[in-house]
């Protein structure tokens, strides 16, 4: 057989084995990206590309290797699932670098996590200034959580004493020209009341509409190929999910 074609046929096997596995293996490991993960991720990729494009062996051996790495995720996974040992074992903890408002260098140091590592992250959270956090954790994945000190806090609703409206998911009604007429009957609506709202706009082909959707207070949101990029407008007789 032509080696293009053995390549070609090998790296569509490779993609579906790929797309396969990785939905089996759930959003976790784009989610939460460990360093078991990163380590897994670029042996499984290294396979699959070996599989592609090395016609000097079988594709066989490479599919069992996936197979095989595959299935000890899996494995793990379900074992991490039921004990709290081994998903730290495997996972590793959150650490704290900052507590009460100072840095724990002993702790930073045995992690070979240094102060500039530290403040780039900070910065990255919009934290300036050491004195106004509290409590900084390190992750298992390697993102830094950061808790201020109560001063510095942003000032919610709740704590001057004022009542909002419910906001919940917009639904969307029209997506890339084809109207969703099950989230319409969720919403208690129906093509006519739709079509009207998009004539009040000047829209009067469905197939330009790129995004229509509908927030919980009653305002729809239309983008057009046209550019016409938002378009609030309140709908007086919407009546809400059920």
């Amino acid at each position: 057989m032509n080696e293009t074609l053995v390549v070609i046929v090998r790296g569509l096997i490779a993609l579906l084995t790929l797309l396969i596995f990785t939905r089996i293996l759930g959003k976790q490991q784009i989610s939460q990206l460990t360093y078991f993960d990163y380590i897994l991720g670029i042996t499984i990729g290294s396979t699959a590309s070996t599989l592609t494009t090395d016609t000097t062996i079988r594709a066989w051996p490479h599919w069992v290797g996936l197979v095989v790495w595959v299935l000890a995720v899996m494995t793990l996974q379900v074992i991490t699932l039921k004990s709290r040992k081994a998903s730290k074992y495997v996972d590793g903890e959150p650490t704290i670098v900052i507590m009460n408002g100072k840095i724990m260098e002993d702790t930073m140091r045995k992690m070979r996590y240094r102060i500039t590592d530290l403040l780039e992250q900070l910065r990255n959270k919009g934290v300036f200034n050491l004195s106004q956090v509290e409590f900084a954790i390190l992750e298992t994945n390697g993102k830094l959580s950061v808790l201020k000190k109560s001063q510095y806090q942003s000032v919610t609703p709740k704590d001057m004493n004022i009542s909002t409206n419910y906001k919940g998911l917009s639904i969307e009604l029209i997506y890339d020209g084809i109207i969703l007429e099950q989230n319409l009957e969720q919403v208690n609506l129906d093509k006519t009341w739709l079509t009207s709202q998009l004539n009040q706009l000047g829209i009067n082909d469905i197939s330009s509409v790129i995004l229509a959707s509908l927030d919980t207070q009653g305002k729809l949101y239309v983008d057009t190929s046209n550019d016409n990029i938002e378009i609030p407008i309140d709908t007086s007789d919407y009546l809400g999910p059920n």
